[in-house]
């Protein structure tokens, strides 16, 4: 348990150093996201952006238990 956390720990500080090049990826607006934009809203819904971060974190814990 603590050498897990001790990693995601590193994880959250390297995203934080690498931010303002994280930033200009295209995360977050892929296409299959939804976006709905009327007068007074605008709703999001990540599909695409999420199936992606789920196989990726499923890659990472794979990778992980062996």
């Amino acid at each position: 348990m603590q050498k897990t956390l001790v990693i995601i720990g590193i994880v959250i500080l390297l995203a934080g150093l690498f931010w303002p090049w994280l930033g200009k990826l295209p995360i977050g607006r892929l296409p299959g996201d939804i976006v709905i934009e009327r007068p007074g809203f605008k709703a999001y819904f990540p599909f695409t952006t999420m199936i992606l971060a789920s196989l990726l974190l499923s890659l990472v814990l794979w990778l992980f238990r062996k």
